[in-house]
């Protein structure tokens, strides 16, 4: 099998660059539109009910009649806003997290008219800190929006939401940094290349349960999804948009997602390369197969992100931003260190060492694991707030119940 590398990419004729990049818009456009739908289905199913079922057949058509009446309402925007940010902040969110995309391995080398060419836009030495810098601009089209409409509440979801992303995104940069000293490479096609004997998942599965959490709280989805709330900001920094406004947010949120789960892909389980035992197959990580791979192993994360909707209610906004400054960024450290001594005695010539990182990866991890599920699952009770004096606040008596005649 042939991995692409750097010097695999530039080459291209201009029509098979354009070709590309329309095929990754798109493809994230109909993501973005099937994982609408799968998610209300599969939210359904699991709170038993039947979900969108109306619209097309089996209710299929429902994220495209919601596309059309979102671009067919009346646009409103109102008064004491300003405009040209208040309209600018939507495009900022959206065009980042599509220009990500430019440096993810969706394949491998493949056939197109006779020439070959990676299935990927382009790659960089430093790839994936592009990805990191990119990503990072669309939370300015969040709290933009958020001052921009001239609300109490939706700038309320800009502050939130700019708080998040600098605390989640430090153990997000890393768990890459982890990825970066193992790897050597920060190129994204030579991090899958690395990846065809062992999986980083099984080298550095801390790395790999920070990252995942990280990238729910970076996307702003549940159970990390406060700068929405309802219940407390009526719908946070994106209350006051209606209309196409309020589309492209939500199709930034999904490509988001979409986008987080593909770098996860990428940096962990080997990005387009085929599982085992399938990897057996010799066919299976060549061609067009390769891309079949990658669609699989996002969608996996896309359900995952569906999954915590349904099952996990909203953290409280000092639990959640102590899970980030006091858990992950603490064993992300730690981590970080353990990866390069082990890396620096595999430059050595002690090779061995490997067996001892898998090791102490499946150790960390089960405790990162059983430490969030501790503190997702407990009811804290914050001891700062006062007590209840009943003795200053009189209850009346209740009268016993007459069980005489039941």
């Amino acid at each position: 099998m042939t991995y692409p590398s750097l010097t695999d990419f530039g080459h291209d004729p201009w029509w098979l660059v354009l070709a590309k990049s329309l095929f990754i818009f798109v493809f994230l456009l109909l993501t973005v539109l099937v994982a609408i739908l799968v998610e209300r289905k599969v939210l359904g199913w699991m709170q038993f009910r039947p979900g969108p079922n109306r619209v097309g057949p089996w209710g299929l058509l429902q994220s495209l009649a919601d596309g059309v009446k979102l671009a067919l309402k009346e646009g409103l925007i109102p008064a004491g806003v300003d405009k040209p940010i208040y309209l600018l902040a939507p495009i900022i969110s959206v065009v980042p997290a599509i220009m990500a995309f430019a440096v993810i391995p969706m394949g491998g080398m493949v056939s197109v008219f006779g020439h070959e060419t990676p299935l990927q836009l382009t790659d960089l030495p430093v790839a994936v800190l592009y990805i990191l810098a990119v990503t990072s601009i669309g939370v300015y089209g969040i709290v933009l929006a958020g001052w921009a409409s001239g609300s109490t509440y939706p700038l309320l979801g800009g502050l939130r939401s700019s708080a998040q992303v600098i605390s989640y995104e430090i153990a997000m940069a890393l768990c890459f940094a982890a990825v970066f000293l193992y790897a050597g490479t920060m190129s994204t096609s030579e991090i899958v290349a690395k990846q065809q004997d062992l999986w980083y998942i099984f080298l550095l599965l801390p790395s790999f349960l920070i990252y995942v959490t990280s990238m729910v709280g970076e996307t702003n989805r549940a159970p990390f999804d406060l700068p929405e709330a309802e219940g407390e900001l009526v719908g946070g920094f994106h209350t006051e948009y209606s209309s196409l406004g309020f589309a492209i947010f939500m199709l930034a949120e999904y490509v988001n997602m979409t986008t987080v789960s593909a770098l996860a892909t990428t940096l962990f389980l080997g990005g387009w390369q085929a599982p085992w035992p399938i990897s057996l197959w010799e066919p299976s990580n060549s061609g067009w197969w390769t891309l079949l791979w990658f669609v699989a192993k996002v969608w996996m994360f896309l359900f995952f992100f569906m999954w915590l909707r349904a099952t996990l209610p909203r953290m409280r906004y000092d639990q959640f931003m102590g899970l980030g400054w006091k858990v992950l960024i603490p064993i992300s450290l730690a981590w970080i260190m353990t990866v390069a001594v082990v890396r620096t005695l595999r430059t050595e010539g002690y090779s061995g060492w490997a067996a001892f990182l898998v090791i102490a990866s499946a150790a960390v991890g089960a405790t990162l694991v059983f430490y969030l599920w501790r503190t997702l699952r407990r009811k804290q009770i914050r001891l700062d707030l006062p007590q209840a004096d009943t003795g200053a606040f009189p209850i009346p008596p209740i009268p016993a119940k007459d069980t005489t005649h039941a």
